[in-house]
């Protein structure tokens, strides 16, 4: 067998719009300090958008030096739904809309592709495994941590032991659609959001861009009119506006991330009883926002996460680092899991 400092694994992290990359050489860390990346070009169908892969895993080889044949394993993340195994859902879904790739066999095609062995994981699931690690560091295998992620839809991941935990079916760890309690989040006359999966009062249905444009926007601006968020030219448009007009202050928008924050901290509730985790993880577009509105929201959220005495003299709560890197860096992660040392 190789030496362990003569071989190291990659982690490939496909997006609906751009791949990134980053190598792991386990004797030194990563070897990538920065955000590459190339388009993914995943709505020109699958034949295409492994070839982008192919590429951007040549590219990040290059810049930094490493030669093919050193590439033990490939780590590669998307977003779901996909199956444990990296097969994506028969119905497609918004990046997988194309309908090449419904039932397609992500990772199989890119290991064929490759001719080097790859792992799958979905991309809340690497993000969560990479907060872990940065977390807990040489003790992450003897902790646990719950990872929420909101960005279009509400991912997330829960790691037990420093492994992702993944389920029968590939499905553990969405979080998003896990019911919440509404009595009390919503106001008197609110209607139940409902979510794009067809649940009524998932944590997705209101903490997620998604819930934003369907479900909270339109029921504040009722409360609020003559706001200048209705004057846009599509509700689709003012909802990805609202996070700015938080960050501004607005009353509108922080009553909108307000309900997101106690969805959240709900969420993190029902996890304190059920796995009674060591950490909570917040991971999406919030981590980018301004410092004062991401202090404000997750303190919103601790408000709202009810532990025992005994939990919060122990949990953590802290956002997911390195947001544009955290999915290829918890691939890679994940890849070196799977080599045997």
């Amino acid at each position: 067998m190789q030496r362990q400092e003569s071989w190291v694994v990659a982690g490939l992290d496909n997006g609906g719009s751009s791949n990134n990359a980053t190598v792991l050489d386990p004797a030194k860390g990563f070897l990538v300090d920065r955000l590459v990346e190339i388009p993914s070009r995943v709505q020109e169908g699958p034949e295409v958008a492994i070839e982008a892969l192919a590429q951007i895993l040549d590219l990040i080889l290059q810049q930094t030096g490493v030669a093919r044949e050193r590439v033990r394993v490939v780590g590669l993340d998307s977003p779901g739904p996909a199956s444990a195994d990296g097969v994506v859902s028969s119905r497609g879904s918004t990046n997988f809309a194309h309908p090449g790739w419904h039932g397609f066999d992500f990772r199989g095609a890119l290991e064929a592709r490759l001719k080097i062995p790859v792992v799958y994981d979905n991309d809340g699931n690497a993000a969560a495994l990479y907060a872990h690690h940065v977390c807990f560091g040489d003790d992450a295998a003897h902790r646990s941590s719950v990872s929420v992620i909101v960005g279009t839809g509400c991912g997330g991941g829960v790691i037990e032991g420093g492994r992702i935990v993944k389920g029968a079916a590939g499905m553990a760890g969405e979080l998003g659609h896990v019911h919440i309690p509404m009595h009390g989040l919503l106001e008197e006359g609110q209607p139940i959001p409902r979510c794009n999966c067809g649940f009524g009062g998932d944590a997705e249905s209101v903490a997620s861009l998604k819930g934003i444009e369907k479900n909270l926007l339109p029921y504040w601006l009722t409360r609020f009119p003559g706001h200048a968020l209705g004057a846009m030219p599509s509700i689709a448009q003012a909802a990805k506006a609202v996070r700015s007009y938080g960050e501004k202050g607005d009353p509108l928008a922080r009553k909108i991330f307000a309900q997101q924050a106690m969805a959240i901290g709900r969420l993190f509730t029902i996890a304190a009883n059920f796995t009674d985790p060591a950490a909570y993880f917040l991971g999406g577009g919030v981590v980018e926002a301004a410092p004062e509105f991401r202090e404000w929201f997750l303190a919103k959220v601790r408000e709202s996460t009810f532990l025992r005495e005994e939990q919060a003299r122990v949990a953590r709560f802290d956002l997911v680092p390195d947001r544009d890197m955290a999915g290829a860096r918890g691939a890679a992660l994940a890849a070196l899991e799977t080599v045997p040392r």
